[in-house]
């Protein structure tokens, strides 16, 4: 079976770690795509313009192969690498996680960097709650009204998402479902005569 589950967060969260003077601002952000990623980054430049750094590190989709991470002038792997490791020790995805820095006249060196940033994003996500989501796929189906109550016994069976509708002579929907089940959900809805099934995505 594919592993159609995966560990994120539910809602924004921050933390806070202080060495020597510098602060460093964690912010950790649930995400589904990189323009999410590149709102909430220009947000956060926005809000803390005069901060030295603004370092990140993200990961995107339920097999975890998309991610980056970004020292933003830090030196090299001081500060994104430390802040992906705590994504990935926590096995999450659909996450951003952003550390602002203000430095505090002080040099903490390349070992007080990669702890500084390690424990602020470490506390964002000490402050979060994480979740279990399913992976899911949407259909489109299109139908005549005769066949309604064939469709909505399948969708009432097997508990189905609908995600948006129009039920006029001929009808359409789209719903969700669990990436698992997609198969035998698609089985079901060919065997409904003149009904045409599409794929549209999986989230």
């Amino acid at each position: 079976m594919f592993e159609d589950t995966y560990l994120t967060i539910s809602k924004p969260s921050e933390g806070l770690y202080k060495d020597k003077g510098s602060k460093f601002f964690a912010f950790a952000f649930p995400v589904q795509n990189e323009d999410e990623i590149k709102t909430h980054l220009a947000d956060l430049r926005k809000l803390h313009f005069n901060a030295r750094h603004h370092c990140y590190a993200f990961r995107l989709g339920a097999d975890k192969q998309a991610f980056r991470a970004n020292d933003d002038g830090e030196p090299t792997y001081t500060a994104g690498k430390p802040i992906l490791g705590q994504i990935q020790s926590k096995d999450l995805t659909n996450i951003l996680l952003v550390v602002v820095r203000y430095f505090g006249g002080t040099l903490l060196g390349v070992g007080g960097l990669i702890n500084a940033y390690k424990q602020a994003a470490a506390d964002s996500l000490q402050n979060s709650i994480i979740i279990e989501r399913t992976v899911n796929d949407i259909y489109e189906i299109k139908f005549n009204y005769l066949q309604m109550n064939d469709v909505m016994k399948i969708i009432k069976d097997e508990n189905l998402e609908i995600c948006e509708q129009i039920f006029e002579l001929n009808c359409s929907l789209s719903f969700s479902i669990r990436k698992n089940n997609s198969n035998k959900v698609y089985e079901q809805f060919s065997k409904v005569n003149d009904l045409k099934i599409k794929y549209l995505t999986t989230v």
